[in-house]
């Protein structure tokens, strides 16, 4: 949730909160740090309030390469047309209603459904193809080491190479098997086969000390005590 008003964050947040589908990442009272946000952290629905002081939602929306799926909110209906020439999913005017906003988030979720961002890799294949500048480039499971996210990039890091994919890391779970890999922290994945060590909650690949986050810590160990 973007918007420069407190108590419409709280008005969205508590909307989030009762439905079942929606998951809060966060909110921002300006354009300029949910572009940092959506720079860092994968979000899926942006609900994104138009009329902001230094940079409206508009603007942040031009400035984005990949946006998410967008519900724009303002308290005016001037900005609808412009709005949706941006493909937004759906324009709501405050005060919001749960009824209204129920109605948008349900929209937001069939269009996820309807065209999801990443196709999976088959279960059974031992590799995927990345998109490496303007080529594919054929990426061995076995061979990586790790993945790791570094702004609108991801680097994957094989024993030979580092490949610099753009793409994200949710898009990068989906296509990699959860059977040989494991999300580590916000900024990593590894693959099982690959650990040599632990040590003070790093795991060690390849010399590589890979930082376990707070909250991957139970799931990590667990997969790593079943491998």
């Amino acid at each position: 949730m973007v918007d420069d008003d407190p108590l419409s964050v709280q008005v969205v947040e508590n909307c989030i909160a009762s439905t079942p589908f929606l998951t809060a990442v966060g909110s921002c009272e300006s354009a300029v740090a949910a572009a940092e946000v959506l720079r860092t952290q994968e979000v899926d629905l942006l609900f994104l309030d138009v009329e902001m002081p230094l940079m409206s939602g508009i603007d942040l929306l031009n400035t984005l390469q990949n946006p998410p799926l967008v519900v724009l909110i303002t308290s005016s209906k001037q900005y609808a047309v412009e709005a949706f020439e941006h493909d937004v999913v759906d324009y709501l005017v405050k005060p919001v209603s749960y009824a209204r906003f129920l109605k948008a988030a349900q929209r937001a979720l069939e269009v996820s459904q309807a065209h999801p961002t990443e196709a999976a890799t088959p279960a059974d294949a031992d590799f995927t193809f990345m998109k490496v500048d303007t080529k594919l480039v054929k990426v061995l499971f076995d061979e990586v080491r790790y993945v790791e996210a570094l702004g609108d990039y991801v680097h994957i890091v094989t024993g030979q190479s580092k490949l610099i994919v753009y793409s994200t890391m949710k898009a990068v779970e989906e296509k990699f098997p959860d059977t040989l890999f494991v999300r580590v922290h916000r900024s990593f994945i590894v693959n099982l086969k690959r650990v040599q060590a632990i040590e003070d909650n790093n795991i060690i690949i390849d010399s590589k000390h890979i930082p376990i986050g707070q909250t991957y810590m139970r799931e990590v160990f667990q997969r790593l005590n079943k491998f």
